[in-house]
């Protein structure tokens, strides 16, 4: 199995190469380490859709492409893969803050996070920090992931944060935040663990936590 050309024709975008690709694969009835060798090929496909968003050579189009792409393509591997693979990287509550409606970031994470194994709870747009709060203590997740695009979601991110502490439930987490308003600066007065405005490098981030 040519893994590389796997992670390029993801890079590329090219649906048609990437199918075609996962069916020769299939047709030699894999193993599961097989299979996980095809997730991780496809995860580093997503990086250089990442590297190429930086650079500009790819715009949010894409990049929302590329995030279904690599979806099928972890959805025709699951039969190959054990049900206690799935999501044992550990459990990420997700959800874009109060007030911002924008999910595009969010969904593009949430693609990488599970292809690369974690079990994601995804709360959806405009949630409260209650509804972190509440799934917080229902799920026990290793990891918040928190989105916005708005400047006004740093202020809905901090409610969220001082709301997990007020619940006694911030030392379990760690928290990420993501989005074009979010800065170093930012997430020091939220009170996250990281911040990231690259879906490739949040997960990246997540996977270091839990290792």
């Amino acid at each position: 199995m040519n893994l590389d050309a796997i992670a390029t024709a993801i890079g590329e975008l090219d649906e048609e190469k990437v199918l075609s690709l996962l069916n020769t694969f299939i047709q030699a009835n894999p193993s599961e380490d097989d299979a996980k060798q095809v997730v991780a090929a496809c995860q580093s496909g997503m990086s250089i859709v990442g590297d190429q968003f930086e650079k500009g050579e790819y715009f949010v189009g894409d990049l929302i492409f590329a995030g279904e792409l690599l979806a099928n393509a972890i959805e025709t591997l699951k039969p190959f893969q054990s049900a206690e693979n799935e999501g044992n990287r550990g459990k990420i509550v997700l959800g874009t803050v109060a007030g911002d409606l924008h999910d595009i970031g969010k969904n593009i994470f949430r693609s990488m996070a599970e292809a690369a194994g974690f079990n994601v709870l995804d709360l959806g747009i405009d949630q409260p920090a209650s509804e972190f709060v509440r799934r917080v203590k229902e799920v026990n997740p290793e990891i918040v992931g928190m989105s916005g695009v708005l400047t006004l979601a740093l202020e809905s991110m901090k409610n969220a944060v001082d709301a997990l502490k007020e619940a006694g439930l911030r030392e379990n987490v760690k928290i990420i935040i993501g989005g074009n308003p979010v800065t170093n600066n930012a997430c020091e007065q939220i009170g996250a663990d990281a911040f990231t405005t690259n879906a490739a490098e949040g997960v990246k981030i997540c996977q270091k936590w839990v290792s």
